[in-house]
């Protein structure tokens, strides 16, 4: 037999699918899109990174296999599973990478990553996209709540969420493993309702 909620979803199914990924515009030029083939190039270099290697875990290490992260993307925005974009200025050059991701549309729940390449950060690029992908999700998208959460060694993440209005929630214990072992895990979460970042965000 299946089971049938005694609440209704927050978010009905088909909501966002019936529609395209939406491309969000975010402060200080930036362009959030879909991620596109000619981005390949620039996708795999990212996780040449020594940085985002170090958080990093899982990456992709042929064009390849970019690509067939791109086909999943498409995947779960059309399954409903999650959104993934391109940080861009304006459209063209790639700046960094965000995405919401884990859609619990019965309870309104999503969970948010984000990563910048080297020439781009210290600029205010992750929080400025990471508040126009919150802002999104938790209005027109209809999400209640968006979760992240990063090694409590990477203060670099944690500003971000923090400017972007992630508010510090806890410390996941011993949560996840990187190369150099298991992590406590900074959790953050913004809710419907939060107030939203004071610009500016950099």
């Amino acid at each position: 037999m299946t089971s049938a909620l005694t609440t209704p979803p927050t978010i009905s199914a088909g909501t966002l699918c019936g529609g395209a990924q939406p491309v969000l515009p975010a402060a200080g030029g930036l362009l959030l899109r879909p991620w596109e083939a000619i981005d390949t190039a620039v996708f795999l270099a990212a996780y040449r990174d020594p940085e985002i290697q170090r958080w990093h875990t899982r990456r992709p290490v042929t064009e390849e296999q970019v690509r067939d992260w791109f086909d999943t993307y498409r995947l779960d925005w059309a399954q409903e599973r999650g959104a993934h974009w391109a940080v861009t200025r304006g459209g063209g050059e790639v700046l960094g990478r965000i995405a919401v991701r884990g859609f619990d549309l019965d309870d309104g729940v999503a969970g948010c990553a984000y990563w910048v390449l080297p020439a781009a950060r210290g600029a205010g690029v992750a929080p400025r996209a990471l508040a126009a992908v919150s802002e999104w999700a938790l209005g027109e998208a209809g999400f209640h709540r968006l979760e992240l959460d990063h090694s409590t060694r990477n203060q670099a993440s944690c500003r971000v969420a923090v400017k972007a209005g992630f508010r510090l929630e806890g410390t996941k214990r011993s949560d996840a493993v990187h190369a150099d072992g298991r992590h406590d895990m900074h959790l953050h979460a913004r809710i419907r309702g939060d107030e939203a970042p004071r610009a500016p965000l950099g």
